[in-house]
């Protein structure tokens, strides 16, 4: 195996301008891999165990490749590291991801296929092993390293238009350039031309990845019976394609069999049942068919495995409590008392666990408000429904309590209403993420000292991630855009995309009213774009906004 990988195709891949991050809690595994990286020509290796820094670290620095360990006897694991990656959008698509794990067991790889690596490898592997790993990833970032970037500013109109314009069959990568063109056209909304594309590419190779695109392509269409028939064939030919089956279980509920959702689902978390989504889906697609037993353990699933995941929540503990009150009327009074202090138990959890989330007050005061009244405390009910409702006003977005209530009755409630298509806004520079100025302006802060030490990639990845955390730092958006400029005058084999980068910060900005400092900036920025490059000043173009 590893002398035909040896012969792998394709240019000799240079690793000395990159950057690299190792992350393994086993010290003797970052020495092995470490010196691995030496050998291969990568002298810019940063190791360190993992611990609560690395998130951090990841946002504040532009590494080229990620390689992050995963132990499962570890306190915290490399998978909740990519997991939580992933969930909060850190995972740059210019950026390779590999995860190393010494766990081959199939429940730990396909939950380390859920927040899609760019590979996996298990531990321990031979250098000629990483190479061949290595070689394969690196390429096909450098190759598609434009449409990557466009994507990674969130700007998927102009990486859809830079994939068309690279579409050729010479190019390297040309089946996964295609494969990329159509989950773009997906996001985009553009149903009818991912279903074309995506169709060809599938019936000619069978390729699993393009099989779900388009699947997906089909319930976008509401072709719901070609959606089923393609995801059924897709679970024969790979049985343990998870992805497939979590797809299936829309379909069937959309299609209004929600004892098949069920049962899809639990297949599925039988083949891989450490992620929490699709535990939680398990449980409400169970309750939604009186298979209680089946929701109460998806649910006490979903919270022994929430310890250190990014998808930790009241929201088990809320949904097990409801379950157990709904008990309460056929035991007897000995039994009714153990589940009362078993409710009492999981919502005082839910509280102190998340003392923040206003919204799953209001819920567990509305399941306390049922619990009276089913044990016939009817003043009791009164009071903490009264208590749901204060609290409810208060929310930025109230809670419809009657659905509400009528989700917790445990009826067939049409829950799944067919959900709108979320409009894509073009070239939006953030995606639904939380925001957080404290942490906008500390980056922002992060990249002017990464720029002014002559680290221009960090810096750009920075100012990303300050502009991640707000999009209205204006002050970072700017910053983007001088560096952009000025690796674009600097850079003559970048200077196209790096231009359009700068156009695209530029006009993030164009029609906000900024003032001062911000204003004079936009302005001299222009004025500059506006100029040759050749004529631009040869060093820094000016102070950066703090």
């Amino acid at each position: 195996m590893t002398a035909l990988r040896n012969k792998t195709t394709g240019d000799h891949i240079d690793y000395s301008d990159k950057n690299v991050l190792l992350i393994d809690s086993s010290g003797n595994m970052r020495a092995t891999i470490y010196y691995m990286l030496r050998e291969l020509g990568i002298s810019n290796v940063k190791a360190i165990t993992i611990n609560d820094k690395v998130i951090p670290l990841i946002i504040q620095n532009d590494f080229d490749v990620i390689l992050l360990g995963h132990n499962s006897s570890d306190s915290i694991t490399g998978i909740q590291i990519l997991e939580e990656a992933r969930f909060r959008g850190y995972i740059k698509p210019s950026a390779a991801w590999i995860c190393m794990t010494s766990d081959s067991s199939q429940e730990v790889i396909l939950h380390a296929i859920d927040s899609n690596p760019d590979d996996l490898i298990t531990k321990p592997f031979s250098i000629e092993e990483l190479k061949y790993r290595l070689d394969h990833i690196v390429r096909r970032k450098i190759s598609l390293r434009p449409v990557d970037l466009a994507i990674e500013s969130g700007a998927l109109n102009q990486a859809l238009q830079i994939c068309e314009a690279l579409i050729d069959r010479k190019h390297p990568e040309y089946d996964h350039l295609q494969k990329v063109r159509g989950s773009l056209l997906l996001q985009l909304g553009q149903y009818d031309a991912a279903r074309e594309l995506l169709d060809g590419i599938y019936w000619e190779s069978k390729d699993k990845e393009a099989g779900l695109y388009l699947s997906e392509a089909y319930v976008g269409l509401d072709d719901l019976m070609a959606a089923e028939q393609l995801l059924q064939e897709l679970i024969l030919d790979n049985p343990l394609l998870i992805a497939a089956y979590d797809l299936l279980a829309i379909v069937h509920e959309q299609m209004g069999d929600l004892a098949q959702a069920r049962e899809t689902l639990k297949q599925a978390t039988v083949k891989s049942p450490l992620g929490i989504p699709r535990q939680m889906e398990l449980g409400r697609v169970a309750i939604q068919t009186q298979e209680m037993d089946l929701a109460k353990g998806a649910f006490r699933r979903s919270i022994s495995l929430g310890k250190h995941s990014c998808y930790r929540s009241a929201e088990p503990y809320l949904k097990l409590a409801n379950l157990r009150r709904m008990e309460v009327k056929a035991v007897d009074e000995i039994t009714q008392e153990q589940i009362e202090r078993e409710i009492d138990g999981l919502l005082v959890n839910a509280r102190k666990n998340f003392p923040a989330d206003t919204e799953s007050e209001v819920k567990a005061f509305l399941i306390r408000s049922q619990l009276a009244g089913d044990i016939g405390e009817n003043k009791d009910k009164e009071r903490f429904l009264r208590e749901a409702k204060l609290v409810n006003r208060q929310l930025e977005t109230p809670i419809d309590l009657d659905r509400e209530l009528l989700v917790m009755s445990g009826d067939a409630v049409p829950v799944l209403e067919k959900p709108k298509p979320k409009p894509v806004k073009k070239d939006a520079a953030v995606h639904g993420k939380q925001q957080n100025p404290e942490m906008s302006d500390k980056a922002n802060r992060m990249g002017i000292k990464h720029y002014l030490s002559g680290k221009v990639g960090q810096a750009i990845k920075s100012f990303g991630a300050a502009v991640d955390f707000d999009f209205n730092n204006h002050a970072a958006v700017l910053n983007l855009a001088q560096l952009f400029l000025e690796t674009a005058r600097d850079d003559e084999e970048r200077r196209e995309g790096r231009l359009k980068m700068v156009d695209r910060y530029l006009n993030l900005v164009e029609r906000r009213v900024l003032e001062g400092d911000l204003s004079d900036k936009k302005q001299q920025l222009k004025r500059f774009r506006a100029m040759p490059l050749e004529e631009l000043p040869p060093a820094s173009l000016g102070s950066l906004l703090k």
